[in-house]
């Protein structure tokens, strides 16, 4: 297969023989559904080749093309009245910095519509002077103005992509100056009256907006009040992002080609990379494109082997937008929200469909932005509000990484990644435990001061948990239900890498407290605990497994090991 991953201009993947999962029937839905239309998704999730099949699928340029570009497709077959019949305005503000302040902001997008303005007139054929009149007119919001001036009694169809990139930065940075930009009277705010006007006129007769986060839902919609959100409608669920039945049809070449078990492969894959739900009444869940087309790009066919890392380097980076968005409201209270999160497993909040910061910023919002974000997805609805998990291993993984970077920093120790690389390795290799449990033993004792005041069970394996996962060489299961019975921790073998040893970890927490006679119940209760665990058929399965009971009091970590 030709994957086209990091591919969003449709007609490239279309006519260059690109694998293309079939979107189109949508296009039909959103016509029904509304004239102004807002779809807002995590980062790298399919939204821009959307768009784009949207931009060649309206384009009156395109006409004389429809038949290559859509005829194998659901719309070329099922085509609406108004396919190939608008001149087509195209925005996109991602790339903007902000480094500069306002100043550098302002100027930016300027250049982003002028640019995009200047480029329709030049497309569609009109006058050169048009394109010296834009530049003539000294902002965003006149620059606009003119536009539609001159396109009066056109019908055209306005597409705006990343509409809110370079606010998401600029409100994890700067509340005031995101206020002051995006808020009442900011030109980002005028430059949306513009577009309100302009549809009322009949100039901009359709729009499709898309972009990660509501942040700017309140601003944009407060001078641009008809667009329609449909980003937590049932019908649209699946519109961006892979089924699993679409998941199933990519695998399948890989199968045949390896010889692969269909079911094994694909339950790997969803653990990675499934597990978004937009509607809680959604029928199914949907995976992250992107990471199902790296996935595959990086598959090793030569041994049939998976990736050495299951996470596109580029969506890895992106944890670093959690770590600018605890920055947003009190940043103790949204740490709390994290450690629920990973401790827990889910949180509890109503789903904003926009933000008002000028009634503040609360956890309530700030579990609403992760799940934007795509840092947690819908599981279900209840009576106290809209309930949360981590979508699937990719994001846990960003998680705790994440984790170990946050206790560092409030902690000012410094947990040194060549140290647990190492320890893995010893796991791996050696059947060893004990580098592992020094270093448990080393930050637990500076953690037991703040983060860990009121230690208990769950802070050990978060702890074990936090350090485990700054190594790629295991797949790392935590509370794998296994007839009734729940291990803390399994280490499990994953492709490519090979171990020696496969591992089973118990964590007990003695109070100190109790002294030498609580330490030793503890430990007793570990070792039966874990006895039991090696009776189960699916763990007396596991080839080479060692198990153990790793028992913490806060100042002291040993490692038990049970057979």
């Amino acid at each position: 297969m030709k994957l086209p991953y990091g591919e969003s201009n449709f007609k490239k993947v279309i006519t260059q023989g690109y694998t293309y999962i079939d979107k189109t029937a949508y296009i039909a839905r959103l016509e029904e559904t509304g004239s102004h239309i807002i779809l807002l998704r995590p980062r790298r999730f399919g939204k821009s080749l959307f768009l784009s099949a949207l931009w060649h699928y309206y384009d009156v340029h395109y006409r004389d093309e429809f038949d290559t570009l859509f005829s194998q497709l659901y719309i070329g077959q099922h085509p609406t009245p108004l396919k190939s019949s608008y001149q087509v305005l195209f925005m996109e503000f991602s790339g903007i910095g902000v480094e500069g302040g306002r100043g550098q902001i302002y100027q930016e997008f300027d250049r982003k519509i002028a640019h995009a303005l200047q480029k329709f007139l030049t497309r569609y054929g009109y006058p050169e002077n048009t394109l010296a009149g834009v530049e003539r007119e000294p902002s965003p919001q006149t620059k606009m103005e003119y536009f539609f001036r001159i396109t009066a009694g056109q019908k055209i169809l306005l597409l705006i992509d990343e509409y809110d990139h370079f606010a998401n930065t600029i409100l994890s940075q700067d509340l005031k100056l995101f206020q002051d930009v995006v808020g009442r009277g900011g030109f980002v705010r005028s430059f949306y009256e513009t577009i309100k006007t302009a549809t009322l006129t009949g100039t901009v007769d359709r729009l499709f907006i898309t972009g990660v986060t509501p942040l700017m839902l309140d601003s944009m919609t407060s001078g641009f009040n008809i667009g329609e959100n449909i980003s937590l409608h049932e019908d649209f669920n699946s519109a961006v992002g892979f089924t699993p039945t679409e998941v199933a049809s990519l695998l399948q070449p890989l199968t045949k080609l390896c010889q692969l078990d269909d079911e094994a492969l694909l339950a790997d894959v969803r653990r990675w990379y499934n597990g978004y739900r937009f509607n809680a009444q959604a029928e199914e869940t949907v995976y992250n494109p992107n990471m199902v087309l790296y996935f595959l790009k990086n598959f090793r066919v030569k041994d049939c082997s998976y990736p050495e890392q299951m996470l596109d380097e580029n969506i890895a980076s992106d944890y670093g937008k959690i770590m600018g968005m605890f920055s947003i409201g009190n940043r103790d209270t949204n740490f709390a929200v994290l450690d629920d999160i990973i401790n827990i497993g889910e949180v509890t909040a109503p789903q904003r469909r926009k933000f008002e910061f000028e009634k503040g910023f609360d956890r309530d919002d700030f579990i609403s932005l992760l799940a934007y974000m795509g840092f947690v997805s819908l599981q279900r609805k209840t009576l106290s509000g809209d309930v949360f998990s981590i979508p699937n291993h990719a994001i846990q993984e960003l998680y705790f990484h994440y984790f170990k970077v946050e206790l560092e920093r409030r902690n000012q120790i410094c947990i040194p990644s060549n140290t647990l690389l190492q320890a893995v390795e010893a796991l791996a290799l050696h059947d060893d435990i004990q580098p592992l449990a020094t270093e448990m033993q080393r930050v637990m004792q500076v953690l037991s001061n703040r983060d860990f005041s009121n230690m208990d069970e769950k802070h050990v394996k978060t702890l074990a948990l936090t350090l485990l996962y700054q190594s790629s060489v295991y797949f790392i299961q935590s509370e794998r239900e296994m007839n009734h019975k729940y291990p803390d921790i399994l280490l499990l073998e994953r492709s490519p890498y090979v171990v020696n040893y496969q591992h089973l970890i118990e964590l007990k927490y003695a109070k100190r407290g109790d002294g030498e006679k609580g330490w030793e119940a503890k430990r007793q209760e570990g070792i039966k605990q874990v006895q039991g665990y090696l009776q189960l058929p699916e763990v007396a399965a596991l080839p080479k497994l060692s198990a153990w009971v790793l028992l913490a009091n806060g100042e002291r970590v040993d490692a038990i090991k049970v057979s």
